[in-house]
This record gives C-alpha cells, structure tokens and sequence, in this order.
C-alpha cells in the first residue's frame, strides 16, 4: 500500500480539527482494517462456495443423480445470497444509523460462527434430510452476516480517503476478499491433495471450516479498534434525531439509482461462471471432462493471485480515468472470453486453462471488480451510503447467484456446446451491466461534499 505524508489527511470540511484519532482522517489504517476484516470473513464465504462445487453434492445430498446433486449443492450456495438483501437492509441501517464500525464488528462475529457451526454438521448419510436443511439455515447466517461487510467496509475507506484517491484506497476492501478466498483454497489444497480420498470427503473438509473460530477472536479485535469517519461523525451529532429508516429513505430518494445500481452487479456472472459453474464443468463426473479437485484449486488460486496484483492497479487507474471506463470495458471483455475459459476446460487442456482463468478473472473481470465499491459507494449520499451500497450489491448477487445452477439447467451433462451457450449468456448479461454503467454518472474528479448535494 502505497504510503501518504501527513499534509494529505486532513480533517473533513466543516468538522472541527481534533488532535485525537477520531477527528483526522485516516486512509491508510481505515484500508488496512477493511483488508483484513474483508480477508477474514470472505475467507469464510468463499470457503462454503468452493465446498459446494467440489464437496458438498455428495456428502450433503444423494449420491445417486449426479445431475440433482450437483443443482441441489449449487442452490444451497444460492440460498446465502438470498438472505444477504435482508441483512443489506438491516445491517445497511445499523451502520448508517449506529456506525461503520459497529456494523462490521456484528458481521464478521457472525459470520465466523456460521462458518463453524457447517464443519460440525452431519452428512446426508448420518441423518438423511435434517443435512441439508441445517446446511441451508446456516448458510442464511452467513449471507446475512457477509452482506454488511463491503458497504460498511468501503464506506469506512471512501468516507477516511482523500477525494484524488477514494478509488485506489477503497480497492483494499475488495482486494482482502481475494486474500480471503486465497486462504480458503490454500487450506483446501494440502487437504485435497494429502488426504486419501475418503479421509478428505469424510473428515478432512471440516478442518477449514472450524478454523473460523479464529475468525470470531481476531473480528472483534481488529474492528473495534477502527475510528468512525469524521465527517459521518459530524453529520450524526449535528442532525442525529431527522434520519429517517435508511432502507425507507433509499426508496423515496433514489430509487432509479438503486435500480442501476443492481443490475451493474449482474457483471458477476463472470465469476458465477468461471470459478463456480467451471468449476462444476470440469470435476464433476456427470461432465466427463475428468478434472480432479485439486487441480482445479490450483485454477481458482491462481485467478484469485492474479486479482491480489491488479486490483489495487484498477483501483488507481479509476481515480485518473474515471470508473465507468474501467467497468464497462472489463465487463464486456471479461464476458466475451468467458467462452474461451470453458472451452479450454472441454479440450483438457490444463495449461491454458489457467492461462484463460488468469486472462478473464484476475485481470478484466477485476477492472469492474476493483472499480465498483468506490463507484457505488459515490451514488448515494453519506445517510444511506452503507445501506445504498449494500442493497444494491446484495439483491444483484441475490439475482446472480442463482446463475450458477441456470447455467447447470440449460447445460446440463451430456449437453452440447457447453462453452458456446454459457459464454454467450455471460456475454449478454454483461451487456445489460454495461447499459446500467453508462447510464450513471461518472464521478471522476468529484469531492465527496460536491457529490453530497447532487
């Protein structure tokens, strides 16, 4: 992270100057605080999301339809996305009304023990049904939880950031979920690869699982120790009593916002169809494509590296050129190739597999990947923005979620031009992402007091 002098942080206009930490801004611990916290809990999500692809069909669902397993195990993934737009809300309201802080601490405390509580379930063989009922209702834990995490997260940065450099210091956040996905296939892997077969399927995926009780310790340390922005401290003492709901406020005020906002998130789809529905692709036998597991956590660790590097670059860029360029071209880009990423997985080829994941996850998909959180973030004004933020992003990866087991229905095993019918369904939605992007305003150049009263 690139280091500030002191003459850059300076106190918000119209906040009196304190000597002590809460008065002054301060970037570089506000990013470094939503990188660790983002490592820490999106460790835990993306942990769950590899366990459903390579695991979770046939140690939580029957064994003997691979095609039901798989969409079963894909849709218990969805399921945590469809309690995130109810945690947006709620959560998106305590830290809009009680603090950025505040709402980061309860998320990761949450999210930590949902996490913990999947690696002592019971499997399907155990206890027949009751494995996936309790598989689904914590996995609503986590979504809930993980969905106040970037909005309160990215405000914390963007609210601390000087105005020149809001993009390049609130690209942290998003990097931390790729470290955090780093860690969950880093964990996986010796596993995957040590472990006899049985051993992993059987006992040995719990282990990562119940190391998030880490994640419950180092949560609340790291988070309460952050200091609150001074300028939302500021807004909060002068009119603490006028605020209305900010769920409530959003709807009224900013509607059409919220609406592009929601349909930017579907350029996810890059990610629902390279690290999950590819995943799926090529290690489950009903494909035929003869993948391992291991393998392809060497896949999904390399996209993830790749993205470590150029977020923090895209996030940079976007303060020079603005963020609507960046997320555009990398949406549509990213969704073209997304074909070629599959179709190198249908030829076997290993190598290019990994040549394609790097190309189209770890460098265009992170141009809109990098750029986004500053980018909403600066559509909605500081009453709602962790509520705005949250919302949108949540509702939109609500909606996406569930591409993951379209993809698997319209392309089911046995299937022909698999790589031709998802890439060119891909390649579509992002198109849609892009028309909401060049509908919003850029906010390049802007100081957060100017976009404030737009």
């Amino acid at each position: 992270m690139n280091v500030m002098h002191r003459k850059d942080v300076q106190p918000t206009a119209g906040t009196a100057p304190h000597h002590n930490g809460p008065g002054r801004k301060d970037p570089k611990k506000a990013a470094m605080s939503g990188w660790i916290g983002s490592a820490l809990e999106y460790y835990d999500f993306a942990l769950y999301s590899l366990a459903a692809t390579l695991l979770f069909p046939t140690i939580f669902f029957p064994a003997d339809n691979p095609t039901v397993g798989i969409i079963a195990s894909l849709a218990t993934y969805a399921v945590g996305y469809v309690s995130r737009p109810l945690g947006a809300v709620v959560l998106g309201a305590y830290g809009d009304k009680h603090g950025r802080k505040q709402v980061l601490v309860v998320a990761m405390l949450l999210m930590g023990f949902a996490t913990f509580a999947v690696g002592l379930l019971p499997t399907y063989g155990q206890v027949g049904l009751l494995a996936p009922i309790l598989l689904v209702v914590l996995r609503l834990v986590q979504g809930f939880a993980v969905a106040g995490e970037l909005g309160g997260a990215s405000a914390m940065i963007v609210e601390h950031s000087p105005d020149a450099r809001r993009g390049f210091f609130a690209s942290f956040s998003l990097q931390g979920t790729q470290v955090g996905s780093i860690l969950a296939t880093a964990v996986l892997i010796p596993l995957a690869s040590l472990l006899p077969d049985e051993d992993f399927h059987s006992w040995g995926w719990r282990i990562p699982f119940l190391l998030s009780a880490v994640v419950i310790i180092a949560g609340y340390v790291i988070r309460r120790r952050v200091q609150e922005p001074p300028a939302y401290l500021a807004q909060s003492e002068a009119a603490p009593a006028k605020r209305r709901f900010p769920f409530v406020d959003l709807l009224r005020t900013h509607p059409w916002v919220l609406v592009r906002c929601i349909a930017m998130t579907f350029t996810n789809v890059i990610g629902m169809a390279t690290l999950i529905f590819g995943v799926s692709f090529a290690t489950q036998k009903g494909y035929g494509i003869g993948f391992s597991s291991s393998e392809f956590l060497w896949v999904t660790m390399a996209a993830n590296v790749a993205a470590v590097v150029t977020i923090p670059v895209f996030g940079a860029l976007s303060d020079r050129i603005g963020r609507r360029t960046l997320m555009v071209a990398g949406g549509i880009v990213g969704g073209l190739l997304t074909m070629g990423y599959l179709y190198a997985i249908q030829l076997g080829s290993l190598p290019l597999v990994f040549v394609c994941v790097v190309i189209v996850q770890g460098i265009f998909f992170q141009m809109w990947n990098g750029t986004f959180a500053t980018f909403f973030q600066e559509q909605f004004p500081m009453r709602m923005r962790v509520t705005g933020f949250a919302v949108s992003q949540n509702i939109g990866l609500m909606i996406a979620s569930f591409f993951p087991s379209l993809f698997t229905a319209i392309a089911p095993p046995g299937s022909a031009n698999i790589p031709l019918v998802i890439g060119l369904t891909t390649l579509g939605i992002c198109i849609v992402s892009a028309v909401a992007t060049l509908m919003s305003p850029d906010t390049k150049g802007k100081t957060l007091d100017e976009l404030e009263a737009r």
